[in-house]
């Protein structure tokens, strides 16, 4: 595995930019001149990391209003363009546009000709790996997957997040260390994602963080259906407590009924869910399934124990609260 740059490297990035067509460092410039296309929540945000570093941005693309508004407070100054202009100008193309956008975006580019040699590009998608730049690579761009491992709200605070941030990278091997020394530059922390394990990756992803935001919504909706007047105070030591245990300890960090294989326990919440939040059952169902399958195979739980939870929650939902 090829070492990782130093942070040391990072700030001479001339000595990787040969690897990407342009001309030899000691012609090239101090700084790359960097366009973004999606100007949202994740696009403003790294073109502001990468203009701290030093970079240039000099156009951006981005239809909405909220786009035009967060290119105005994150990108001063940098003026809004269509894609094939933004592209035009620069040596660096920022793609943070939504996963199903991107193909079409990029095969756009390619049939009007604005894709040039030499010119370095990366994507922001977890979903996608380099298979979607490949009609940029066809015309001799660099391409690069850079997915940042962070949740961001587009608000300047959002540059604090990029800090040490990991971000999945995915390139042709000659070109890794322009990869990582781009992540670097941002302040990001680089790590390794195939192109083969692209969409497991950004999987395990959504299911970690996507998830869990429903997840929380929803114990705090149930609180509050419950008469607590503030879930926030309940569930934050709570579930603070419960992601240590879980990043630490894996399935042994487990508690609760279902580890203790507490069958009546489970009943009777599948019970008082059916009751009285219906739309709740068959999540609940589904993730205490999952829970005892889980605890089972980490010998949490022994098989006399689990197997009447499997039995009572792989019926139907109401079967379950019977």
């Amino acid at each position: 595995m090829p070492v990782r740059p130093s942070r040391a490297a990072a700030a001479a990035p001339p000595t990787v930019l040969p690897a990407a067509g342009l001309p030899p460092a000691a012609e090239a410039p101090a700084r790359l001149r960097v366009g973004v296309i999606g100007a949202g929540r994740v696009g403003a945000i790294l073109g502001a990391a990468l203009a701290a570093a030093g970079h240039d941005v000099v156009a951006a693309a981005g239809l909405s209003a909220a786009s035009a508004e967060r290119a105005a407070r994150l990108l001063p100054g940098v003026p809004l363009r269509p894609a094939d202009e933004v592209v035009a100008a620069s040596d660096l193309v920022v793609l943070a546009v939504p996963d199903d956008t991107l193909p079409g975006l990029v095969a756009g580019l390619a049939e009007t000709g604005a894709w040039r040699r030499g010119q370095l590009a990366f994507h922001t998608s977890g979903a996608h790996g380099l298979a979607v730049l490949e009609p940029a690579e066809g015309a001799g761009v660099l391409a690069l997957a850079l997915h940042p491992a962070m949740t961001f709200s587009g608000s300047p605070e959002d540059l604090q997040r990029v800090v040490a941030a990991p971000f999945g990278v995915t390139s042709r091997p000659e070109h890794r260390a322009v990869a990582e020394t781009l992540v670097l530059e941002m302040g990001g922390d680089p790590f390794w994602v195939a192109e083969a394990d692209r969409r497991l990756y950004h999987a395990a992803l959504v299911t970690g963080a996507n998830h869990l935001v429903t997840l929380v919504a929803e114990a705090a909706d149930l609180l509050r259906a419950a008469g607590v007047g503030a879930p926030a105070r309940v569930l934050g030591p709570l579930l603070t407590a419960a992601l240590d245990n879980g990043l630490r300890r894996g399935d042994r960090g487990l508690t609760g009924p279902v580890s203790r294989g507490d069958v009546g326990t489970v009943r009777a919440h599948v019970q008082t869910l059916t009751e009285r939040a219906p739309s709740s059952v068959d999540a609940y169902v589904a993730m205490a399934r999952r829970t005892t399958e889980r605890a089972l195979a980490a010998g949490r739980l022994r098989r006399h124990e689990g197997d009447p939870l499997l039995d009572l929650l792989s019926g139907s939902p109401e079967q379950a609260a019977r």
